[in-house]
């Protein structure tokens, strides 16, 4: 039963307003809200958007093996609750998490059974740099560090379940809500 979803993109690639469109549609579906230590940003809720905590509370998560995924991303952690996934496992709900392609990856390695990934591009390099730019949250400098990890993290994408392209939010969207249907679908007629 592919129940844990994961949704990756490279950053500006649109996932998290991808997502956000999805919720709408999907209430019912349960989030995964990731814990971070990166500082909240002006327009996210604590709890809603992510756990912010202190660097030390990441760490401490790490040590009692509490997570199932986490990375360091940009010089801030991110993880996912092992308690969260267990409990949709065990519970037959779908969970959808917005990861980076690390945490997709470790995911599938953990619940090879239960776990379907979603992996978003956009149209280009150039129309990724000119979405960085315009949402206004980056320097120069981080813009620049996220579009090297850009080419890496394209290297993973034939290890997902399903890519597709953002280069129109709507026909995306509608594709995401195709996509994660089917998975919900599978979960309710138990296949």
């Amino acid at each position: 039963m592919k129940n844990l979803i994961t949704i990756s993109a490279p950053s500006g690639s649109g996932k998290t307003t991808l997502c956000k469109e999805l919720q709408k549609v999907m209430p019912d579906i349960e989030w995964s809200v990731s814990y971070t230590t990166r500082e909240q940003r002006s327009i996210e809720s604590n709890g809603e958007d992510y756990n912010f905590i202190s660097h030390d509370e990441f760490e401490n998560l790490i040590v009692a093996k509490e997570l199932a995924e986490w990375e360091n991303v940009h010089g801030y952690y991110y993880g996912t609750q092992k308690v969260i996934l267990e409990n949709a496992i065990k519970m037959d709900k779908i969970v959808l998490m917005e990861l980076d392609v690390k945490g997709s990856i470790r995911i599938k390695e953990l619940y090879p059974k239960n776990s379907f990934s979603i992996f978003i591009i956009p149209p280009s390099i150039s129309h990724l740099r000119e979405r960085l730019r315009k949402r206004g949250t980056d320097s120069a400098k981080r813009i620049e560090i996220r579009l090297q990890r850009f080419q890496q993290e394209m290297g993973y994408k034939e290890k997902f379940d399903h890519i597709m392209i953002n280069d129109n939010l709507n026909m995306a969207t509608l594709e995401l809500i195709k996509v994660v249907n089917e998975q919900k679908e599978g979960v309710l007629n138990g296949s």
